[in-house]
C-alpha cells in the first residue's frame, strides 16, 4: 500500500456497486474504472460463496415482519397536498422552500393523524345515494289529512350515512410524505429539465470566494458556493503543533498535516448542542484532508506543520467539497508552496427516469443541492484537478449502479472540476502566496548525529539554556542530526544558529581562533574559548617563547589571545597552541645581530641610536665605550634553547673602536 497508487474500500452485490471510497495521488478516470471493474470482479465471486453458504445453512428471511404504509395512504397524501407541492418545489431559495413544505407536511398531519381524511369518492358517492333515495319517496308519499293519523302510514324519511373518517398512524404519513416530495421533486426535473434553484442538470451554482478575511491569522478565505458556504483558516507552526497519535507501538506517530471540519447546527438554521465531533465531521473531515494531501510539498522543502480549519457557515449541499476548494485558496493564501490547485464537486442521479416521463436512461445531476442528495438516488463526491482525482467518495439509496453509470458520473465530475477551478481563479482579494509576518520562521540545518547530545546537554539543560539566551520558542532534535529552529524573528533565529553551529561544528588541526577568551587557568595551563560552548586547553609550555614558571603569571581568566589548533584526541579533547602564532625566536635573534652591527655606530650628528624590538622579548643593556662617547644599546636576550653562543661575549673591532658587553 506504500507504493500503490490507490487505496480503494468498494461495496457491493453480485452486478451492481453500492458503495466506493478511495484516495489517489491524481489517477485519472480510466484508471479508476479499471480498478472498480476489478473489485466489482472480487466482489462477485465472495457474493457467491456467500450464496453457496446460505443454500447449506441459511433460514427463511423474516418478510412478514416489515410492516408498510398502507397503499391507499400515498393517494391520500398526494389529493391533499399535490397542488401546493409542485408550488413549494419550486421555490428556489432553500430556507423558503424548506419552510413552506414543513408547512404543508403539518397540514397533511393534522388531516391524517387528527380530524381524519374523508376521500372525494365518499363524499360524492353518500351524496348521490342520498339523491336517488329522497326522489322514490317523493313519488310515494301520501296526503294525511289533520287527526287521521294512522302509524302504521306514517313514513320517515331516511337519512344518508356520514363517511367515516380515515385515520393513519404519524409515522407512516410522514414516511409517505417524505416519499410523494420525492416523486414529484424527480419529476420536476426529468420533464421539466430544470431542478429546485432552477438550474439544468450539467450548471453549477455561482462560486464567490474571498482571501484574506481574517488579517492576523496565516491565511484564511470565505468560499461560497450557491448556499453552501465554508470559512477555511491556515496554521502554521513548527513540529510541536504536529497531531499525535495514539498506536500499538513505542514509537511517536506524528502528522504535520491535519483537517478538522466544523459543522455547526446554525449553518442550518438550527439549535443545538455544540461539542466533541460527531461522526459526519470526522468522515467528511477526512475526505477533505486526503484530497488537499497530494498537493503539499515534502517536509524537507516545507518544514512546517500545516492545520487547516474549516468551518461551514452555510450548508446546502456538498460542504466537504467546499472544504476542499476553501482549505486549497487558504494554503494558498498561507504562503503554503502547494504543488497544484484542486477542487471538489459533488454529483447525484435520478435512475429510473422512465417513471417520471423519461427515456429510461440514467439523469447525472452536476453539484447537487441538499434536497437532491436527500431525494436522489446517489451522493458522489469527487475531488481532482482536470488531470486526475486525489479523493472521491460514493453513497447510493437504491440496489446499486452499473460501472458505465459510474464512468458517466466521472467524466461529468471531471467537467464540473474544471469550471470551479477556474472560478477559484477569479479569488478576489486573490491569495497572497507569500509567508505572513505572523507565521514562525523555521530554520533546518544538519548536524553529525553524534554531536545531537551536544546540543541537548545533561538533562536538556543546554538546549534550554539556548531557547532562554536566544530567545527562540523551540529546537528540535532529531538522531539523524536534523535540528529545527523555531523563532519568531530572524535576530533570535540568527543567534541560536550560530551557538549551535560552534556547539556542533567539527574543528580541524591548523585552524587559527582569533581574539579567544580564557575561561580558566590551571597549574598546568589554561583552558580557551574557540566558540560560545567549546574549550581547549593550552598548555604552559604552548603559551610563551619563553619559560614560564606558572600560567598566571603571564595571564588572568578574561584575557583574550590567538590560538592554533595543533591536536584532537581520541576523545575529542582540543589541545591549542599560542606560542605558534608568536615571532620565530631565532630568527628575531638573527635579525637584531646583523643590525646591531650596523646600527650601533654612532652618527655624525653624536646622537643615539635604538632599534625597535617587540616588547614581549625581554631585553638586557649593553654599554659601547669609544673615547668619550657613551651610548645605551637594547639587546633581546636569547634563551638557552636559542643554541650555546647567546650568553658568549663577543668584540668587535672597527678602526679605533672598541665594543665590550658589560653585565
Amino acid at each position: 500500500m506504500e507504493s500503490s497508487e490507490l487505496d480503494l474500500i468498494m461495496a457491493g452485490t453480485d452486478s451492481a456497486i453500492l458503495m466506493i471510497e478511495g484516495y489517489c495521488n491524481f489517477l485519472p478516470e480510466q484508471k479508476l474504472i479499471q480498478a472498480v471493474e476489478a473489485g466489482q470482479a472480487a466482489i462477485r465471486e465472495i457474493c457467491r460463496e456467500v450464496e453457496a453458504l446460505v443454500k447449506k445453512c441459511g433460514k427463511q428471511k423474516m418478510t412478514d415482519a416489515i410492516k408498510l404504509p398502507p397503499a391507499e395512504l400515498y393517494r391520500h397524501v398526494e389529493d391533499i397536498s399535490a397542488d401546493e407541492l409542485v408550488k413549494a418545489l419550486q421555490i428556489r431559495s432553500k430556507i423558503p422552500r424548506r419552510k413552506a413544505l414543513s408547512a404543508l407536511e403539518d397540514r397533511v398531519l393534522n388531516i391524517l393523524t387528527e380530524k381524519g381524511y374523508v376521500s372525494k369518492d365518499q363524499v360524492s358517492g353518500a351524496a348521490e345515494g342520498l339523491v336517488d333515495i329522497c326522489d322514490d319517496e317523493d313519488e310515494d308519499e301520501e296526503v294525511i289529512v289533520d287527526g287521521e293519523v294512522d302509524e302504521g302510514d306514517v313514513h320517515i324519511k331516511p337519512v344518508a350515512r356520514k363517511p367515516v373518517p380515515l385515520l393513519f398512524s404519524e409515522v407512516d404519513v410522514k414516511l409517505v410524505f417524505k416519499e410523494i416530495t420525492s416523486r414529484f421533486l424527480r419529476k420536476r426535473i426529468v420533464e421539466g429539465g430544470k431542478r429546485s434553484d432552477g438550474r439544468n442538470p450539467f450548471e453549477i451554482r455561482p462560486i464567490n470566494s474571498k482571501c484574506g478575511l481574517l488579517p492576523r491569522a496565516h491565511g484564511s478565505v470565505l468560499f461560497t458556493r450557491g448556499e453552501t458556504q465554508s470559512l477555511a483558516v491556515v496554521t502554521l507552526g513548527d513540529r510541536q503543533m504536529a497531531q499525535r497519535i495514539d498506536n500499538l507501538v513505542d514509537t511517536d506517530e506524528l502528522k504535520r498535516f491535519y483537517l478538522q471540519y466544523s459543522f455547526p447546527p446554525s449553518c442550518v438554521g438550527e439549535v443545538g448542542r455544540i461539542g466533541a465531533p460527531s461522526r459526519r465531521e470526522i468522515g467528511h473531515g477526512m475526505l477533505a484532508e486526503r484530497a488537499l494531501e497530494p498537493i503539499l510539498p515534502s517536509e524537507e522543502n516545507f518544514p512546517y506543520t500545516i492545520r487547516v480549519e474549516s468551518t461551514i457557515t452555510e450548508s446546502n449541499g456538498s460542504s466537504s467539497m467546499a472544504s476542499v476548494c476553501g482549505g486549497c485558496l487558504a494554503l494558498l493564501d498561507a504562503g503554503v508552496p502547494v504543488k497544484r490547485s484542486v477542487a471538489g464537486i459533488a454529483m447525484g442521479m435520478v435512475l429510473d427516469t422512465k417513471e417520471f416521463g423519461g427515456d429510461g436512461s440514467p439523469l447525472i445531476l452536476s453539484d447537487i443541492s441538499g434536497s437532491e442528495d436527500a431525494s436522489g438516488d446517489m451522493d458522489f463526491k469527487v475531488a481532482g484537478d482536470e488531470n486526475g482525482i486525489t479523493a472521491f467518495q460514493m453513497d447510493i439509496k437504491i440496489a446499486g449502479i452499473t460501472l458505465p453509470v459510474m464512468e458517466q458520473a466521472l467524466m461529468q465530475a471531471r467537467d464540473g472540476r474544471k469550471h470551479v477551478l477556474s472560478e477559484m481563479l477569479k479569488c478576489s482579494p486573490s491569495p497572497s502566496r507569500k509567508l505572513s509576518k505572523y507565521a514562525p520562521l523555521i530554520h533546518v540545518m544538519k548536524v553529525r548525529p553524534e554531536k545531537v547530545n551536544a546540543i541537548i546537554g545533561s538533562g536538556g539543560k543546554k538546549v534550554k539554556s539556548i531557547i532562554e539566551e536566544t530567545g527562540v520558542e523551540a529546537i528540535d532534535t532529531q538522531d539523524n542530526g536534523i535540528v529545527k529552529i523555531t523563532a519568531k524573528d530572524l535576530s533570535s533565529l540568527e543567534k541560536s544558529k550560530a551557538i549551535i553551529a560552534n556547539l556542533t561544528m567539527v574543528p580541524t588541526i591548523g585552524d587559527i581562533y582569533r581574539n579567544c577568551e580564557i575561561k580558566s587557568i590551571a597549574p598546568y595551563g589554561v583552558f580557551v574559548e574557540i566558540a560560545p560552548g567549546r574549550e581547549g586547553l593550552c598548555h604552559i609550555s604552548e603559551l610563551s617563547s619563553n619559560w614560564l614558571a606558572k600560567a598566571e603569571d603571564a595571564f588572568k581568566v578574561g584575557d583574550r589571545l590567538d590560538v592554533k589548533l595543533i591536536e584532537v584526541n581520541e576523545k575529542g579533547q582540543l589541545r591549542l597552541s599560542h606560542r605558534a602564532l608568536l615571532p620565530d625566536a631565532d630568527e628575531n635573534a638573527k635579525l637584531q645581530t646583523s643590525s646591531s652591527s650596523k646600527e650601533n655606530i654612532p652618527p655624525k650628528d653624536g646622537s643615539a641610536s635604538v632599534n625597535a624590538i617587540p616588547d614581549r622579548i625581554p631585553l638586557r643593556k649593553v654599554v659601547v665605550t669609544d673615547k668619550n662617547l657613551e651610548k645605551v644599546v637594547r639587546r633581546p636576550v636569547s634563551s638557552a634553547r636559542d643554541g650555546p653562543h647567546a650568553n658568549k661575549d663577543k668584540q668587535k673591532k672597527s678602526g679605533n673602536k672598541e665594543v665590550a658587553s658589560k653585565d
